[in-house]
């Protein structure tokens, strides 16, 4: 009898095992794609933040607002979105807890619609605040005063008291204020910047008369009708840029000396001084290898006094203002690679350098701020040659730096000044997420240890690789392998590229940083590998700035030693290689089938920079400058002129209103393939911009890898 039991315990559990491998399902390519694969995003506590000027920290999790300490031991409900609701009708369509901002510790905003509302958590009640123009764009609001800077078409207004008023009266589309300027380069992401009372606000006004329109095709009308836009290419005349400051009170509006007309400036990293006396812009010249950072008085608009400057053999890259250390109105820091790292340097208003606040063979990413005292800043920089993130404290006045993390892995963070702590979001390679309170290294606080989003797909194994490049540089790799991965088999590889600046895809982050569908083509048998190159981000300005005027070619060198990788191990089949790569990546696909036509079988161009002379002024010439003064480089990287080496199957695409790469890149791609009677494939997607969003991003995918199983059997 106690056989038979054993016996059935057995059968039992061998049903249970058979159970949950049937429960193991195949990821399918609309989960993988659908809203960016959010489906498969590890869980989060979505709007984590601090309350501002407290200690408590607030949070929204599915339709409600939770709000908790340190010193709690659970958080509480600050406002459910039916609480919300309830108010006003207009507000009974949502179904999600808005985007909210707190502007102290009793009252955030939100915007839903063409109006704004408060909350204030002491009355319980919600109050609509302002209602504006359904056509307002570039909505900038400081709550504290009720204002709201905004864009109508192409000019600039304000809303105070309840009326309209109007900052700018340009007549035409070809001068635009109060917009983000320079194509977003530079760290610009807007175009308004409030004074810190609010009673002035700073703008940019873009004279873009001069520059040449590009024409896009509008295929919805009958007959299709064109749709110009300014579009400066690398060499042609630039846009004009002025900034502007309005004087709330007086109505007064007054321009900065900065040189009012000239093309060949940037204008960039405009940042307040802490009484609202001065302004602060980071001035580039046309070659971006010279900055000078300049003072200027904001109620004349006279420059006052170069704070100081910094140049390069190759460029300068500023992507943050200078920022002001608390209660110490004339002291500053500033974030430069000039040592060959972004690092910390505090300086005074005079232009005296006081010290290199961080230092050492790592990239300072993120300030995160200071704490109360001012003794020491916060920040995010990067280690294990760049794929892990962690969190340091610096003190200012001594250039001492504090490791403040315990594991490897990416941090995001942010600082409480007034009692030292961090709201940090930790994941790693194998971690999905951690959110937590933290003390210096203590965790005082786990608010959330999100489970694997991928629990119950079968799914591949990731691994890290480090590669050496011809000048001893560590290459990051990642690599998924097929789901049932046998070493005695042979597999097929697609190598998934990007390869340019600003950008880094290897990362020690939950699913060391994959789109998801990379395993989706796991399942189909396929390796996946990414090697982030010489030239992309997070390593220091030598290896980011050593393709300068030659772009493609040490990308390639790089990508190649990846390939000779891959072709030392005895389960990659080197007859079945693809590579596929969109923007930046698309130009590297293309160069890498015609460079290395031999090495590919199949390539897949996404949005593909053919010819940089055809590209935007701004980025183009900070990485290759001119046509003009670069002939040989831009020759080199020339892709129109090499369709005639184009061996293997080679699929384009590209879209219709693509305004970033415009469509005229791969349209002179295709002639010269018809020129040298090579076959391409290529298909277009009208509607879509420099990507493909949406429901169609589905179609794309289908598209793009259905091709590369097919072509490379």
């Amino acid at each position: 009898m106690m056989r038979r039991k054993g016996m059935l315990m057995i059968v039992m559990l061998l049903c249970v095992l058979s159970v949950s491998a049937q429960q193991l399902q195949d990821l399918t390519l609309e989960t993988a794609v659908m809203q960016r694969g959010r489906a498969l995003a590890p869980k989060r506590l979505a709007q984590l933040h601090w309350v501002p000027n407290s200690s408590s920290y607030y949070y929204v999790d599915g339709e409600v607002l939770f709000t908790g300490n340190a010193k709690s031991s659970s958080d509480k409900v600050l406002c459910r979105l039916d609480d919300l609701k309830k108010e006003f009708v207009e507000l009974n369509s949502m179904k999600r807890f808005p985007k909210i901002n707190w502007w102290d510790s009793n009252n955030f905003w939100f915007e839903k619609g063409d109006s704004f509302y408060n909350y204030s958590v002491k009355d319980s009640r919600l109050y609509k605040v302002m209602r504006i123009d359904k056509s307002a764009m570039d909505k900038d609001y400081q709550p504290a005063k009720n204002l709201l800077a905004y864009t109508k078409a192409n000019n600039l207004f304000i809303m105070k008291d309840g009326d309209e008023i109007a900052i700018t009266d340009d007549k035409g589309p070809a001068i635009v204020n109060g917009k983000s300027v320079h194509r977003n380069e530079f760290g610009i992401h807007k175009g308004t910047f409030w004074s810190p009372e609010s009673d002035k606000l700073a703008f940019y006004r873009n004279d873009q008369r001069e520059v040449t329109d590009y024409p896009l095709l509008n295929i919805d009308t009958r007959p299709a009708t064109a749709m110009p836009f300014k579009y400066p290419m690398a060499g042609m005349t630039n846009e004009s840029v002025t900034i502007g400051v309005y004087d709330v009170n007086s109505g007064e509006k007054i321009y900065l000396e900065t040189g009012v007309g000239e093309d060949n400036e940037y204008l960039t990293n405009i940042a307040w001084g802490p009484e609202g006396e001065y302004l602060y812009v980071a001035v580039l010249n046309r070659d971006q290898n010279f900055l000078k950072m300049q003072q200027y008085d904001a109620q004349s608009g006279k420059m006052i006094s170069t704070i100081f400057e910094e140049s390069s053999e190759k460029y300068v890259q500023p992507l943050h203002p200078i920022t002001f250390v608390p209660n110490r109105k004339n002291e500053f820091i500033w974030m430069s690679e000039r040592d060959g790292y972004n690092h910390i340097y505090r300086y005074n208003t005079s232009g005296k350098l006081l010290n290199q606040v961080t230092q050492g063979e790592w990239v300072v990413t993120e300030c995160l701020g200071f704490d109360l005292g001012s003794k020491n800043v916060y920040a995010i920089a990067t280690a294990n040659d760049g794929l892990d993130r962690k969190i340091i404290k610096s003190t200012l006045s001594n250039s001492k730096s504090k490791d403040l993390t315990t594991k490897s892995g990416t941090y995001h963070a942010e600082l409480n000044k007034h009692n030292n702590h961090l709201l940090t979001n930790f994941s790693s390679l194998e971690v999905p997420r951690k959110q937590e309170v933290q003390s210096e290294k203590k965790v005082v606080k786990t608010l959330l240890d999100a489970p694997d989003p991928y629990a119950g797909y079968e799914i591949g194994d990731i691994e890290f690789h480090k590669l050496k490049a011809t000048d001893s540089s560590v290459l990051n790799c990642r690599m998924i392998k097929p789901v049932d991965f046998d070493e005695n088999q042979r597999y097929p590889v697609l190598v998934y590229v990007y390869g340019g600046p600003n950008v880094q895809l290897v990362r020690n982050t939950f699913g060391g940083g994959i789109s998801p569908w990379m395993q989706y083509m796991a399942q189909k048998g396929y390796i996946v590998f990414t090697l982030d190159n010489r030239g992309t981000a997070n390593r220091g300005r030598d290896f980011e700035q050593a393709t300068f005027r030659n772009l493609g070619t040490i990308e390639s060198v790089d990508q190649l030693t990846g390939v000779e990788y891959l072709a030392s191990l005895p389960y990659v089949d080197t007859e079945k290689l693809a590579v596929h790569g969109w923007s930046f990546g698309g130009f590297m696909t293309t160069t890498l089938m015609t460079k290395s036509p031999s090495t590919f079988k199949v390539g897949v161009a996404g949005g593909p920079v053919i010819d940089w002379k055809y590209y935007e002024v701004m980025y183009t010439e900070r990485y290759m400058d001119t046509p003009e003064n670069n002939p040989a480089g831009y020759a080199n990287s020339n892709l129109i002129d090499k369709a005639k080496e184009l061996e293997g199957d080679l699929l384009m695409i590209h879209g219709l209103d693509d305004d970033v790469v415009v469509v005229q890149h791969s349209l002179l791609f295709v002639k010269s393939c018809v020129d040298e009677g090579i076959p391409l494939d290529y298909f277009v997607y009208p509607g879509h911009k420099h990507n493909v969003r949406g429901k169609d991003r589905v179609h794309l995918m289908q598209k793009v890898l259905n091709y590369i199983l097919e072509k490379n059997r």
